[in-house]
């Protein structure tokens, strides 16, 4: 039975010991019967308001609400633009434990109803990038959960499993969400402090200059460390203001680039009916199965033949897989020239075949499965000597510079004896030319294969 206003307000003179009760009133949270909640004015001229849980379950999520605002430290909530509630004490309520926090004002939007557009949805983006900055310390300090990119991958693909197991979700949905967890990419992002999956009515607004303004923030018994978006699924509810919300977040955001953050709040909208199936199959609630499954079955319709990964995360047999539906795509010529305006690969080549034919004899080079005879092969003694054409060459006959070569002989000062030291440099210069020209052939004889 439904405690009464009245009930709950006498316990604030419990929590909160010399202060007196001059009113109170029922409050609506919106939290679905979970909770008895009484709204309290002090004799000070403070307003509070009294929670207690209306459900066994009910009881854990209140006391890490009381555990999540003693984390809210004053220099903590300077760091954010909005207020969130001050835990001011506890008390006992029939077997029960009942918290005393500060009221917060404000009016709250459906999430069908957020208007797109500057005012309460950018102020939602911003509100959501300020919580996301906190330090994580805040929580680890507390001892409050953290879950990794892969703790949170592993806990949807037990979900996937269990809600499989009831042979009441539809195939593909099943195979939606399989390829959403198999995808690395989707998985890669940076941890945040979070609320874990709180909802439109967590915002109070108020109107600031005509604007709707984020305010307050409630529902604090999520803080954790996790995936942000967590906290952005509920945008699946907004079709209207969703864009305009994502795109101030990011703005607004100081952390590293998200891109998939949007397919991975989608990824979790979807998975809350698998869990109200769950929840009414674990409860046996036939009422409850049958409301999910009818939830499934048209959620499995609207998504038919939209992708929920993006083809940049797709893992490796979904890459395979679209491959096969891809036009093959003819690769362009490469072009293996020295890019200059008088040779070519092949033209180079049948010179250097020229003159190892001319070194080395026609009989020996005709025996080699090549043309060529690699224990016979005689070095050139500089790059460009006079060669004679193939007969069955068709290509451009090579530039005769062996005038060249004699006429710079001719005009070259005649020299003395050599001494030693000329000797070694004169041995030293052939040998880098031999391998030059060794390095030379074989670049060649691979280009024009």
């Amino acid at each position: 039975m439904a405690r009464s206003p009245l009930t709950l307000a006498a316990s604030v003179t419990s929590a909160l010991p010399r202060v007196g009760v001059v009113g109170a009133g029922l409050l609506t949270e919106g939290a679905a019967g979970r909770y008895d909640t009484a709204v309290a004015d002090l004799e000070d001229g403070r307003r509070v308001v009294v929670r207690a849980p209306a459900e066994p379950d009910a009881a854990a999520e209140l006391a890490a609400e009381a555990r999540a605002l003693r984390a809210l430290t004053p220099g903590v909530r300077e760091l954010l633009p909005f207020r969130a509630p001050e835990l001011l004490g506890e008390t006992g309520v029939g077997e029960t434990r009942a918290i005393v926090v500060s009221f917060l004002p404000g009016y709250r939007v459906d999430a069908a109803h957020l208007p797109a557009g500057r005012g309460a949805a950018t102020s939602v983006g911003e509100a959501l990038a300020a919580l996301h900055a906190l330090p994580v310390s805040i929580v680890r300090a507390e001892g409050l959960p953290i879950r990794t990119p892969a703790q949170a991958r592993q806990e949807i693909a037990r979900l996937i499993d269990r809600a499989e197991a009831t042979r009441r979700v539809p195939e593909d949905l099943i195979l939606r969400w399989r390829r959403a967890t198999a995808a690395d990419d989707l998985w890669r992002y940076e941890s945040a402090v979070v609320l874990g999956g709180i909802g439109a009515a967590s915002f109070l607004f108020e109107d600031i200059d005509g604007v709707p303004v984020v305010t307050g923030l409630l529902d604090w018994h999520g803080l954790s460390v996790g995936d942000p978006a967590t906290d952005l699924q509920w945008l699946a509810s907004a079709p209207k203001a969703a864009d305009d919300v994502f795109a101030a977040y990011a703005s607004h955001s100081h952390r590293a680039p998200d891109a998939l953050v949007r397919a991975r709040s989608r990824l979790y909208a979807e998975l809350e009916f698998a869990k109200w199936l769950l929840h009414g199959d674990d409860t046996g609630r036939d009422d409850i199965v049958t409301d999910a499954v009818r939830l499934l079955e048209s959620l499995a319709e609207g998504v038919r033949g939209d992708e929920l990964v993006p083809d940049a995360a797709l893992d490796v047999d979904d890459a395979i897989a679209l491959l096969g539906r891809t036009p093959e795509q003819v690769p362009a010529e490469v072009d293996t020239s020295m890019q200059t305006d008088t040779y070519d690969p092949e033209e180079l080549a049948s010179w250097v075949q020229d003159e190892e034919r001319e070194a080395t004899g026609p009989d020996e080079l005709e025996d080699a499965p090549d043309g060529r005879d690699a224990s016979h092969r005689s070095e050139p003694e500089t790059l460009f000597d006079e060669v004679e054409p193939s007969p069955d060459d068709t290509s451009t006959a090579p530039i005769d510079v062996s005038a060249l070569r004699e006429h710079d002989q001719a005009d070259a000062p005649a020299s003395g004896p050599s001494s030693p030291a000329d000797d070694v440099a004169a041995a030293e210069a052939a040998e880098a030319e031999r391998a030059s020209r060794a390095a030379f052939q074989r670049w060649t004889s691979s280009a024009s294969e």
